[in-house]
Formats: C-alpha cells, structure tokens, sequence
C-alpha cells in the first residue's frame, strides 16, 4: 500500500489520496454526519485492500476538507489540504471552532515573538474570551510604547484573519513565561471554574 494514505506532488495543492486503496470522508465531529466534498471536518479513512488488519471508517481526529477537483499535475484522485487542528485540540469560542495550533502558526511567524505563549479562556459577561499571552525576543520591541500599541494591534488582526473571533492580547517581556521541562500546557480553560 505504500507508505501512507496520501501525498504530495510538484504543485503542492494538497495531498493526493491513494483511492485505489482508501475510501475518504469528512465528518462533522460532533456530529459525525457525511460532509459535502470541499468542507471542514473530521477525516475518516476506510481501508480498501489491507487484510491483516482492516480499517473501517477510522476517525483521524484530523481537521481538514477534501478537494475532488484534478489538480495540474493530471491526477483525478481527491486531495486532502492541509490539516488544521485536531478535534481533541479544538476549544469552541461564542460558537467558533478555534484550534491551538492555528494561533500557534500565526505566532511563529511574527518577527520578535518567542516561541513561549498561553492560551487562556475565560467567561466575561456569560461570553466566552479567548486571551492569548505571548513573549517578546527582544526588549527594545516595548519601547516607545506607541510601537508597542501598533505591534499589538497588528498581532490581533493576524490571529482575527485566521480565527474570524476577536482576541485579547497580553504582551510579556522576555523571559517571562514560565519554562516546562517535559511537554508544555500551553491551554488553561477557566470557563468552568468562574463566572465574571
């Protein structure tokens, strides 16, 4: 079967699926209903020809969305974009599904912002609030502190692009953040714990 379900081409528009030996689908998950081709959602992948060890309707916990149209390089076979998240990462914010590695892919490129950062969530008002707190490389970015306003500005509409939800920015001097030695807990849900 080759090594994976899927891959790229010259033309990098997505990853061909090898539908000769998978059958994919995109699921709502929470749902779990079928998505039309071209839609957000849950891969879920059905071996064709492995035997040992059959594979039916595997849920990926993948997000992405499926393209069946052909691609340049002449193949017809539908391809799988890039995935964005995972279901067991997605937080839902005032009804928007918001992906910890989205923010992160934001932050990592944005020039003076280390790769320290905390997601926290908080109830406001009976609202949900998604707070993003991020460390500077270098001090010289807080001074004067106009530059900081529009650097901060800046930052949120990058996050709003690709989140389509406003969110609170916290900026912190470098150093700041607290180090982890293992893998870092970079998301803190309070929404539970408090109402404001």
């Amino acid at each position: 079967m080759g090594p994976g379900v899927a891959g790229e081409c010259v033309y990098k528009c997505g990853h061909h699926i090898a539908e000769d030996h998978f059958i994919v689908e995109t699921i709502n998950p929470e749902t779990g209903e079928v998505l039309e081709p071209g839609q957000e959602g849950e891969l879920v992948f059905t071996s064709l020809t492995k035997e040992a060890f059959p594979v039916i309707r595997f849920r990926t916990k993948d997000i992405s969305r499926i393209t069946q149209e052909p691609c340049q390089c002449g193949r017809t076979t539908a391809r799988m974009r890039k995935v964005v998240g995972r279901t067991d990462d997605m937080l839902i914010i005032r009804g928007v599904n918001v992906f910890p590695s989205q923010i992160e892919s934001v932050l990592m490129d944005i020039e003076g912002i280390g790769p320290h950062y905390i997601i926290n969530i908080h109830k406001r008002n009976y609202l949900d609030e998604l707070e993003v707190v991020v460390e500077l490389t270098r001090e010289d970015l807080l001074e004067p502190y106009s530059k900081l306003e529009d650097f901060t500005a800046y930052i949120r509409q990058k996050l709003h692009n690709v989140l389509s939800i406003n969110v609170r920015l916290k900026i912190v001097q470098p150093g700041t953040l607290e180090r982890s030695s293992g893998k870092a807990k970079r998301v803190f849900d309070y929404r539970n714990s408090q109402v404001e």
